[in-house]
Order: structure tokens, then sequence, then C-alpha cells
């Protein structure tokens, strides 16, 4: 066996093992439905967590209101995402959970993965963001975060991706916390109204 079609064997039977053991969800939206595997397996932890909220009802009525892009963003590298949550709401409502970073589980910010938003290590609750475009610079050992640590990717997108992007072209204008994501807030965010296992 030659060594190229050695190291393709293992990415797609790597790339198999994460998505054998998932559970789907639907994120109802305003602008359409985006259906996501969550690797239950590869990301315990992460992927617990949100299938908790998930359970709950605890995303209900939040929404996406926070969109990056290559024209926009201020941090380095730069990268393009959408961001969702319950926002300033889940300040102290959720716990934090332990980071399950992308050396631990293998799941790569690649183009449709779901990941956990964060400050701190060990900061992530309930806001998270999907990758639209492969984003390597949000993985374990790259300089988006000064620590190093990267984000905790737990899922990939599966349908929908058209309503994410279509998200991430809304216009975001409105008033920002803060002049790093000045730009970035949507002037109308999209509704989640429902985020339920798939049946």
């Amino acid at each position: 066996m030659n060594k190229f079609l050695a190291v393709f064997l293992a990415l797609s039977l790597g790339a198999c093992a994460i998505a054998d053991e998932s559970v789907r969800i639907v994120m109802s939206t305003a602008e359409g439905d985006i259906e996501i595997d969550l690797y239950t397996e590869a990301a315990p932890i992460t992927a617990d967590n949100f299938l908790k909220l998930t359970d709950n009802g605890y995303l209900d009525g939040g929404s996406f209101y926070r969109v990056v892009s290559y024209e926009n963003d201020r941090g380095a590298p730069k990268i393009e995402v959408i961001q969702g949550g319950r926002g300033n709401a889940a300040e102290g409502a959720i716990d934090a959970i332990d980071h399950e970073t992308t050396e631990q589980t293998g799941i790569l910010h690649t183009d449709g993965v779901i990941s956990m938003a964060r400050d701190g290590v060990g900061t992530a609750t309930s806001e998270f963001f999907i990758c639209i475009g492969n984003q390597p610079g949000l993985d374990y050992g790259q300089t988006r975060n000064p620590d190093g640590q990267g984000f905790a990717a737990f899922g990939k997108v599966v349908s929908g991706m058209d309503v994410v992007r279509r998200i991430q072209a809304l216009p975001a204008d409105a008033a920002s916390y803060s002049e790093y994501t000045q730009g970035q807030i949507l002037a109308d965010p999209v509704i989640i109204t429902a985020v339920r296992r798939a049946q």
C-alpha cells in the first residue's frame, strides 16, 4: 500500500468512526432548519452538554445574533462563523463544562462544524458557533486564542448550510457591546424557534 493511500484510508476511517457515534438534532430557525450530528463518542462532554440544552428546551427562543466574516473580523487569523445561543441571558444560568480540545477529539473546525464559544479555558456553557468554510485557526495549537487551546468542536451540519450562509449574509450593523464585535451584530437576530432530537 502506498503512503498516499494509507493516509487516505486512515482519514476516511477516522471520519466514519466519528460519524457512527452521533445523535442528530434539528435546529429550527426563522430562516429554515439546520440538521446537525452531535459526536457523542468523540466529544462526550461537549456533545452531552448540548443534548441537555436541547432536551430541556433551553435553546428555544434563543437566536443567531453575531456573524463573523473575513471582511468584518478583527481577530487573527480571520475566520467566518455565525454565533448563537441566549446571549446575555445565558450568564450564570448554565454551569461551565470542561474543555475538550480538537487534539483530544479529532474533530477539526471544517466547513459546517459546530463548536462552543468561550472566554477562558473551561468557561463554555451554552453559546456556540458554526463554521463557514474550513477554519483551522480555531483548532488546538493555533493562535486565534492566546492560550493555544482552541475551541471545543462537537458536531457538524449535515443539512442546512444554505441556511447558515443566508444568516451570515444578513445586515450586521446593530450596536455592539465592544469595538471588537462592531459590524458583527445582526440588526435582526435570527430566532431559534426550537431545537429537538431528530425523529
